[in-house]
């Protein structure tokens, strides 16, 4: 982890996107004071399980992935974070541990608000409050998509149905056609609920029926439509 100058979150609290933007200048300068900036390195952890939060953070940039160890030390991937997007949330509002880690996919910038801030101003601001009430609600609704997801499909329709949740989160490249991350079998396996050998053979299954093209460790769509269909038939 490195300190960082003040300037991503500055930009993160003027975005349109982001639930600060709702805050008064003089909030948004108070706000400023009090928060840090840091980036991470690839692979480098944010979190780990267990740890007690103290502060509310916000990805600025990069991706960032959370999973929790289950049995037999087996990671599972519980959730995917992009910017502009809070990390750590849960457990910080309920006054607990986290029940999982953060760990940096790609280079990533993140901003980190003292708790009693952040409380403060949601008690001031009810737009605030509101703004962060409905991206958690939001969140939830995902959450509840992907538990379903995980338990009643097949192993084809849970793989299309990440490499879709993928497509949603992050994006093509300029192609259009490149989802916009690079992912380890291992993570797409823990993304899926599966083992690493079963997506690598439902990845190749994909590619030899033509519906994905595999470059490495980038992931292209040949045809969304095949993707969609076995998604929704489970």
């Amino acid at each position: 982890m490195q300190k960082l100058g003040l300037e991503s979150c500055s930009a993160l609290i003027d975005d349109s996107k982001s639930v600060f933007n709702v805050l008064n200048p003089k909030e948004k300068e108070y706000l400023r004071q009090h928060m840090t900036c840091n980036s991470f390195k690839k692979g480098e952890l944010i979190f780990e399980e267990g740890s007690t939060p103290t502060h509310l953070i916000c990805l600025a940039d990069g991706k960032v992935k959370l999973f929790k160890e289950g049995i037999g030390g087996r990671e599972q991937i519980v959730r995917m974070a992009r910017p502009i997007g809070f990390i750590g949330y849960r457990a910080l509002f309920a006054n607990e541990n986290h029940r999982a880690a953060a760990v940096a996919i790609d280079a990533s910038k993140t901003c980190h608000i003292e708790k009693d801030i952040l409380f403060e101003l949601i008690e001031k601001n009810s737009k605030l409050a509101l703004c962060i009430i409905k991206a958690f609600a939001t969140e939830l609704g995902l959450n509840y998509a992907r538990t379903i997801t995980l338990t009643q499909k097949h192993i084809r329709g849970r793989l299309a149905e990440s490499l879709i949740f993928l497509i949603n989160t992050y994006g093509y490249e300029i192609d259009e056609r490149t989802i916009k991350i690079s992912l380890s079998r291992e993570d797409i396996a823990s993304l899926s609920n599966m083992t690493t050998s079963n997506a690598i053979r439902t990845l190749s299954s994909f590619a030899s029926e033509k519906i994905i093209t595999l470059i490495g460790k980038k992931i292209k769509i040949v045809d969304f439509s095949k993707l969609e269909k076995i998604s929704e038939l489970g």
